[in-house]
């Protein structure tokens, strides 16, 4: 394959992870508005304990209106800013008490963590196409 043919699909693979990137930055936004429109289509109210705050999750305890014990093992959404042991108020679906969120946040908090991703992505994706068109232009056959 000549320079020409290789900087050709460096470029589609290039293409091809921008693309996969951007679907993964809308999907940072569609699964929370989704989840988002679950709790709200049937919610219920409680307070919950925050028992444990890892860096992958924010887990809580609470107690739904039938008076089931319920800790969602995904943990709670829109965790920034609990700390273990607080008490916060969340709302969680009905019908599947392990979806629940902090009370009064949305789905829109996750617009800036995807805008920032999406930009970063885009920023890598100029870099490396530009790297693919210089890479290699300078070399001609004889």
């Amino acid at each position: 394959m000549d320079g020409g043919g290789l900087r050709k699909r460096v470029r589609q693979f290039i293409v091809a992870l921008y693309v996969l990137a951007c679907l993964g930055c809308a999907a940072m936004v569609i699964g929370p508005a989704l989840n988002d429109r679950t709790i709200d289509a049937n919610p219920g109210r409680a307070l919950a304990e925050v028992t444990d705050v890892g860096w992958r999750r924010t887990t809580v305890d609470y107690q739904d209106a039938e008076g089931i014990f319920h800790s969602p093992p995904g943990g709670v959404a829109y965790p920034g800013g609990l700390q273990e042991g607080q008490r916060v108020w969340v709302t969680y679906a009905v019908d599947d008490p392990d979806l629940v969120k902090v009370e009064g946040r949305e789905w829109t908090l996750a617009l800036t963590p995807a805008i920032s991703s999406w930009l970063v992505c885009t920023v890598v994706a100029g870099l490396s196409w530009w790297l693919a068109g210089t890479v290699g232009a300078g070399r001609r056959r004889g």
